[in-house]
């Protein structure tokens, strides 16, 4: 192993336990991405031969414990990406995804424990004392493959597998089982908890090196049902002159994966992901034959609704999902507004309701989806981000300047009638007339003199 501040705990930790008589093995993410020559994030220890209290003692001896489940014999190690627990046992007790009863047990066989978790590739053990491989199940030989497989029929007890199944292929690309698709089949993921699910898409988007491969899995093991408002996009189809990849399910997922091959690892990547998943919601319910050619007018104010319902069952972030919105309703904007060679005026108005770089990546992508038309760079969204660099808004709206202050400071009391007079100038700021504050106050003037005169 190597000698990080993370690598160096485990270890230590590690021989605390052997000295105790026990042994504390490396399992999970940490050792198949080492397996894979991935770089490795979090570890995950699991010890055996020492009883709870005491272990918890040892950790506590040498690190700051956050005692997240000393009744499942779990816990974490504040500064340092390392969870520490002891075999277990779980019994399905209930529904959902937290209905098990949890029986710690120490001296748990490793078999017995490697068959409650999820895949064989997230069951290979290693001691981190003589860097030992412990393969109980065979999940080496399933990485050699690059195949998912569960590891028991246990897995069909939580239904939340089916879409760790959903972002593991995407990020590992890797083939999922036939019997394992075919145990997803029969999960039911209705009675998950939003913040769960939510979770794994997230992981999907943002981690996953082709998330085409989550969706395609997602349709085979039936599981898309529980997400309508992408099911419907499977066979509803495209005018081929502009859409030769095929239906909108297909371009959806040619979109995503060029949002991976070009994600930034910015915070707004989550915001971009999730927009392309849902950008062409509106076209199930929008698209026709008309004029020999298959068409979709308003498929992205159509788009609002279906998006709306998808993200509630994915996210409970308000600001969020206005975001998501505000690019989906405005996603063929970029284009229109490069066609049509559009004023400042418009710009402007546009990053009033949306953040223009994030919109000029969701229309790159969503423009790149077309394979094998040639993708050109995209210059719609070139131009529009060196229009809103030059207007100074390519990543924040335009600030009002004329204030309320600025009416109290002429003498006006405030009432309903302010909101009815910034608008004005908000207005007339968008469209050109002034750019700086000296002359929207020569403009608010000139608001008031027109409203006395009115009187």
């Amino acid at each position: 192993m190597d000698t990080t501040p993370s690598e160096h705990a485990v270890r230590s930790i590690a021989r605390a336990v052997a000295a105790r008589g026990g042994r504390a093995l490396l399992v999970g993410g940490c050792v198949r991405d080492q397996l894979l020559g991935l770089p490795r994030k979090d570890f995950d220890l699991e010890v055996y031969g020492v009883e709870g209290p005491e272990l918890f003692a040892l950790l506590g001896s040498e690190h700051e414990v956050i005692d997240v489940g000393r009744d499942f014999g779990v816990a974490k190690l504040k500064g340092l990406p390392i969870d520490v627990s002891l075999p277990r046992r779980e019994s399905k007790v209930g529904r959902g995804h937290r209905g098990f009863d949890v029986d710690s047990d120490p001296n748990l066989e490793l078999p017995v424990a490697a068959a409650r978790r999820d895949l064989t590739v997230n069951a290979i053990y290693q001691d981190p004392l003589t860097e030992e491989i412990l393969d109980p199940l065979g999940g080496a030989e399933d990485l050699r493959k690059r195949v998912l497989r569960h590891c028991s029929p246990r897995f069909s007890e939580d239904s939340l597998r089916v879409l760790r199944v959903m972002q593991f292929t995407a990020r590992l690309e890797f083939d999922v089982h036939p019997d394992t698709v075919a145990l997803c089949r029969g999960l039911d993921l209705s009675e998950l908890p939003r913040e769960r699910i939510g979770a794994e898409w997230r992981k999907l988007l943002l981690e996953g090196v082709r998330p085409s491969l989550g969706l395609e899995f997602l349709r085979e093991s039936d599981a898309l049902r529980f997400f309508p408002e992408l099911e419907a996009l499977i066979d509803t189809p495209q005018n081929p002159e502009w859409h030769p990849e095929g239906d909108v399910f297909v371009h959806t997922l040619h979109c995503l994966d060029h949002f991976a091959s070009e994600r930034v690892g910015a915070p707004g990547d989550w915001t971009v992901g999730l927009a392309l998943l849902c950008h062409d919601l509106g076209k199930p319910a929008t698209t026709s034959f008309e004029d020999g050619a298959w068409r979709s007018p308003g498929h992205s104010e159509a788009g609002e609704e279906p998006t709306r319902r998808f993200l509630d069952r994915v996210t409970g972030e308000l600001e969020l999902i206005e975001k998501v919105v505000g690019l989906v309703l405005t996603h063929l904007r970029p284009h229109d507004l490069f066609s049509g060679d559009a004023s400042d005026a418009a710009v402007r108005r546009l990053a009033t309701k949306v953040d223009i770089g994030s919109l000029v990546r969701v229309a790159r992508h969503d423009y790149a989806g077309r394979p094998p038309r040639v993708f050109d760079g995209f210059p719609a969204g070139q131009w529009l981000l060196e229009r809103a660099t030059a207007l100074e808004i390519a990543d924040r709206a335009p600030q009002a300047l004329v204030l309320g202050r600025h009416l109290i400071e002429l003498g006006e009391r405030p009432g309903p009638h302010f909101s009815e007079i910034l608008g004005q100038c908000f207005e007339a700021q968008l469209d050109g007339e002034f750019e700086e504050l000296d002359a929207g106050l020569r403009y608010l003037r000139s608001v008031l003199a027109a409203r006395v005169a009115e009187d």
